[in-house]
């Protein structure tokens, strides 16, 4: 089974070409879904179709599906869903329901959905169809955020509420939880572990960004780029959507493609090595399956879109000895003389005739770079930890 992961700034054809590379996929024999996550969702009109929260079949080995958080929450929750509709008491069956889609379920459901599909191994390939890049990490840091508070927080509060409850539960306005909703929640707990350690292992999960050549979106998605290298989220392709054409000799694109142009080269120097692949800007909307399968055998052509694209991490940082390296994979380039040249979060990095443009984490961001040295195909950039007492 393989995962991919599509994500990217709102408005890039995402959802476009996470549907076109299900159906190359699945006229390919991979028995695949597509799995929308985000809450506005988008996939069911680019496949010109009704979608409910439950997969249905598209055509042959292609199956779609929109998560649906109030569905996700009657089949997921049970416990913990009874236990806030006593603790909240609502007059009216539509309230409780409002009320307990609190921020972050919606992330949380989607992972429980995927979860479902992995454990179910009905599919060869499983298709995530993410909201925008924000809510994009976030999703995929939920299981970190989560395990702080189960390994922390929810030991101390499973065992004070034992001591505590047939004390305090007379006393109490509103119920307190019994032992029953502690055990669901770390049951959903184990599943969104489980899940956590299927999108971080790089042999069966890739995430793919999709971008337009332009400046904003370039900005986002670099900045996405390095969090999910952070994350240990391994992105195996860019997808460059809406080039204009090379054939495109209207004096109207002119402009635009001189644009398109620049912002590519940006491109490749942002996210080299890492495969770039391009969709061109159409004549008609994308939509239905027939506009579908241009995309994605303009996109792929001819690979096979379940394969791995890149097997290897562009960068990577680690701790070690009160200091921190980030290094960055520069393959096919001669040592030659190292430039590291720093804009604030931002690094240009020269090594012989290669130029690179790289976005600090925060974590990084405000330290002192201390060094570089290119080992192999890595260049390696030390920065000195902050003296104690500054974060």
């Amino acid at each position: 089974m393989r995962v991919l992961v599509y994500t990217g700034k709102g408005g890039v054809g995402k959802t476009s070409v996470a549907a076109a590379s299900g159906l190359v996929a699945a006229r390919l024999g991979h028995r695949t879904i597509v799995l929308s996550t985000d809450a506005a969702h988008s996939l069911g009109d680019s496949l010109e179709m009704r979608l409910g929260p439950e997969p249905m079949k598209v055509t042959d080995n292609l199956w779609a599906q929109e998560v649906d958080s109030l569905h996700e929450m009657e089949r997921n929750w049970g416990k913990i869903k009874d236990y806030l509709g006593r603790l909240l008491s609502p007059r009216n069956r539509i309230t409780i329901e409002e009320l307990t889609i609190f921020p972050g379920t919606e992330e949380l459901f989607s992972l429980l959905e995927l979860c479902r599909h992995v454990r179910g191994g009905s599919y060869d390939l499983i298709i995530v169809d993410c909201a925008p890049t924000g809510e994009t990490l976030r999703l995929l840091s939920y299981p970190d955020i989560l395990r702080w508070w189960m390994d922390r927080i929810f030991p101390l509060q499973r065992r004070a509420m034992k001591v505590l409850r047939p004390m305090a539960q007379p006393l109490m306005p509103v119920p307190l939880p019994g032992d029953d909703v502690f055990e669901a929640t770390q049951a959903l707990f184990n599943e969104i572990t489980f899940v956590h350690r299927i999108l971080t292992d790089t042999t069966l999960s890739s995430v793919r960004l999709v971008l337009t050549p332009e400046s904003m979106v370039i900005s986002e998605a670099r900045r996405s780029f390095t969090y999910l290298n952070l994350f240990g989220f391994r992105t195996d392709a860019v997808i460059v959507n809406r080039v204009v054409p090379a054939e495109v000799t209207d004096e109207y694109f002119r402009v635009w493609k001189a644009s398109q142009e620049r912002h590519l080269h940006t491109i490749e120097e942002t996210f080299g090595p890492v495969p770039i692949l391009t969709v061109p800007l159409y004549n008609r909307e994308v939509l239905g399956l027939e506009m579908l399968a241009k995309v994605g055998l303009d996109c792929f052509a001819g690979r096979d879109p379940s394969e791995i694209l890149f097997d290897r991490w562009p960068q990577s940082v680690a701790h070690e000895n009160g200091e921190t390296t980030l290094t960055v994979l520069l393959p096919f380039v001669g040592k030659g003389d190292i430039n590291v040249t720093r804009f604030g979060a931002e690094l240009v990095v020269h090594v012989g005739d290669r130029r690179r443009t790289i976005l600090l984490p925060r974590s990084l961001a405000g330290r002192e770079l201390t060094r570089a040295r290119f080992e192999a195909d890595l260049l390696k950039i030390v920065f000195a930890d902050p003296p104690k007492g500054r974060p």
